[in-house]
């Protein structure tokens, strides 16, 4: 429906309203943030930008050593069941940590939730530091701290990008969210050529010690973000209620998300590790995050610049196969070479399939104003889909390293578990095209 433009005065809570004075959650737009958005549709707003920098500071915070944690833990006990675990309780607080923290950030401050995620992933660092080659006897613990930091920090980071995000650049800011943690490409490489100059664990410190000071200046940054207006009346078991009634879309959504989950579960510390395993070296891990970074740097750039809403369905089905073939080389041997070829071919195709996935998601959060107000249920209730298929992937890793360390196991593993996004495609394919019809309709 096509509306005028005119000088009529309509009420507050008016669907009639002009677009260009409201964002997606019903509340006026004011200040040099308001007057971009009127002014050029579809760029990002003042707020947008000091979130992505404080995106940014924890991406690289997190690339630095985040890279080198299980690595860590590798090199002090081989061990690949221990290190799904701690990957398994970090989950598993994460999912207990955002449900609670959901009442916090809409009914209080969720700037202050943003910013203690920041200072909780340094206070993981700082323990890391102090425990030193005991943190092996504390995977659990340190796990769930770090599970913690990512909730309170994820949670807040996903409600105001909703809030100072519109479908106009929802798809642009997930490209500058890629392509600035991509940019991130020499932090690796200067931790891995650190680590591998230094004796024993002593590179270790250093890089934990530089994620710590970054954390902590992510911190000051965060505080340049407006505090964003609180709401009333967590609703606790609104993921609950969303799931039981056959008629909504989020049983679709999250099982879409639950399918994610389980690649990103396993993936997200596999990949490293393996490559460390095949070259038994920090300075050739640095090397391959450089290279991956690099290709991923250009892929969100372009994809993030050129990607409309009418072509999610498409290329996230491309990325799809895409990231299911470049696991097929594992079958041949599992080495330096085949570790490279995914990871450039992952890097080149992901963003295809995360940006229509993540953007979709967060329109049809936007889809209404009533929906708009439950914005932080919904996001809680779209983490803890991610983190059920997370936990389910990452017990699936442990059953299997537990039972066999056979390469063909282990590639079939890996096969099983990196198809997953391509049963999200299959769930999401219809609501992607629902998501364009919305839009062209305003």
């Amino acid at each position: 429906m096509k509306v005028q433009q005119t000088k009529r005065h309509f009420p507050e809570n008016s669907i009639l309203r002009p677009r260009k004075l409201l964002n997606e959650t019903g509340e006026k737009e004011s200040g040099a943030e308001g007057k971009g958005k009127s002014a050029a549709k579809g760029r990002l707003g003042s707020q947008a930008v000091l979130l992505l920098v404080v995106n940014g500071l924890f991406a690289v915070a997190n690339a630095l050593s985040g890279t080198f944690v299980n690595i860590y833990l590798w090199k002090i006990k081989n061990d690949l069941a221990l290190i799904g675990w701690f990957a398994l309780a970090n989950q598993a607080a994460m999912s207990i940590t955002i449900w609670i923290a959901g009442k916090w950030v809409k009914e209080h401050n969720k700037m202050n939730s943003l910013r203690l995620g920041v200072f909780v992933s340094a206070a993981f660092y700082f323990s890391i530091l102090l425990l030193g080659k005991r943190s092996v006897d504390f995977v659990l613990p340190l796990g769930a701290v770090q599970g913690m930091s990512a909730a309170f920090f994820w949670l807040a980071f996903n409600v105001v990008y909703f809030e100072i995000t519109d479908r106009d650049n929802r798809d642009s800011f997930n490209g500058w969210s890629g392509l600035l943690a991509s940019a991130g490409m020499m932090v690796p490489w200067i931790a891995g050529l650190l680590i591998s100059r230094m004796p024993d664990t002593q590179g270790y410190t250093v890089i934990f010690s530089i994620s710590l000071v970054i954390f902590l200046l992510g911190v000051v940054v965060s505080f340049f973000l407006k505090k964003r207006k609180a709401q009333e009346n967590y609703e606790w078991f609104h993921a609950y209620r969303q799931l039981a009634d056959k008629s909504s879309d989020w049983r679709r959504i999250c099982s879409a998300l639950a399918a994610q989950g389980i690649r990103e579960g396993v993936f997200g510390f596999v990949i490293g590790l393996l490559v460390y395993i095949a070259t038994n070296n920090e300075m050739q891990l640095g090397n391959y995050a450089l290279i991956t970074s690099t290709v991923a740097l250009i892929s969100y750039w372009l994809i993030g610049k050129y990607l409309k809403p009418g072509h999610r369905s498409l290329g996230m089905l491309i990325g799809t196969v895409m990231l299911v073939l470049f696991i097929l080389p594992f079958f041949w041997q599992v080495n330096y070479s085949t570790l490279l070829i995914f990871g450039i071919g992952t890097a080149l195709v992901f963003p295809l399939y995360i940006i229509p996935m993540v953007s979709s998601v967060f329109d049809i959060i936007g889809k209404d104003r009533e929906s708009a107000t439950l914005r932080v249920e919904y996001v809680v209730l779209r983490e803890l889909a991610l983190s059920s298929g997370r936990i389910f992937g990452t017990l699936m890793f442990i059953v299997v390293v537990s039972l066999s360390r056979s390469p063909l196991v282990l590639s079939s593993m890996l096969l099983f578990i990196g198809s997953t996004p391509f049963v999200a495609w299959l769930l999401m394919r219809k609501l992607l095209n629902v998501v364009h019809q919305v839009d062209k309709s305003k």
